[in-house]
């Protein structure tokens, strides 16, 4: 039976070591460099992101140039491999000890991330969160990838208001969040428990009291024994 609580992970740099979008991508091109020249179709969202900073923009841009045209069969595939080498080995182990302690109290387990569904969704599967809100990609219509966004980037204030819609819709009894970065902060002002893992020490100044400094660096990953969440 549900706890009635809700834990709220962030998955680059939270759960994994690193950020996913670029080795997602690079370690896709790796095996075509002939798709290379295509980011210069991005360069004019680079130019933009200078003047109105729009990051949801510019990650579209750069996936449409990178894997634009990329049929569905072939980056599910991809997909696949990457997140089953990322599960393996790319994670922090005390993010999965958190999982873990999370599940064995029943609480829900909400996964949110600014990455796509390109590949988020395969590993909220994996580490059998119960929910995932991610960044969406557009498709064509022929089932191939169009790569700019289809929702709103879930990052900063999106975030929040996607956790607000979640709060909302379950009011869940406590809540719990963890997140690494400076946009993390605006969704951990609805939480009762927020940690912020491995912050800059000028990041660590800005948080609100209740958000708590956690530091985790410990590999780990979901093959790796009792690290299983």
């Amino acid at each position: 039976m549900n706890s009635g609580n809700l834990a709220v992970f962030d998955l680059d740099g939270t759960i994994t070591r690193h950020d996913t979008l670029a080795p997602f991508l690079w370690g896709y091109l790796r095996r075509r460099p002939w798709r290379w020249p295509r980011m210069v179709l991005a360069l004019p969202a680079a130019a933009r992101y200078l003047l109105d900073r729009d990051r949801g923009a510019l990650k579209g841009a750069i996936i449409h140039a990178l894997l634009g045209g990329v049929s569905r069969h072939t980056l599910e595939r991809w997909a696949r491999r990457f997140v089953g080498d990322l599960l393996r080995d790319g994670l922090y182990a005390e993010a999965l000890t958190a999982i873990a302690r999370h599940r064995e109290r029943a609480d829900r387990l909400l996964l949110m991330s600014a990455s796509t569904d390109l590949y988020v969704l395969l590993i909220g599967r994996g580490l059998d969160f119960d929910e995932i809100i991610c960044t969406e990609v557009r498709w064509r219509a022929d089932e191939r990838l169009d790569g700019r966004l289809a929702t709103a980037n879930c990052r900063g204030e999106e975030k929040r208001r996607c956790l607000a819609a979640v709060i909302a819709r379950d009011a869940p009894g406590s809540i719990y969040a963890y997140g690494d970065s400076r946009a993390d902060l605006a969704h951990m002002q609805l939480v009762q428990h927020a940690y912020l893992i491995n912050p800059s020490s000028r990041l660590a100044a800005r948080r609100a009291p209740h958000v708590q400094v956690l530091h985790w660096h410990q590999p780990g990953g979901v093959g790796t024994p009792g690290n299983r969440p």
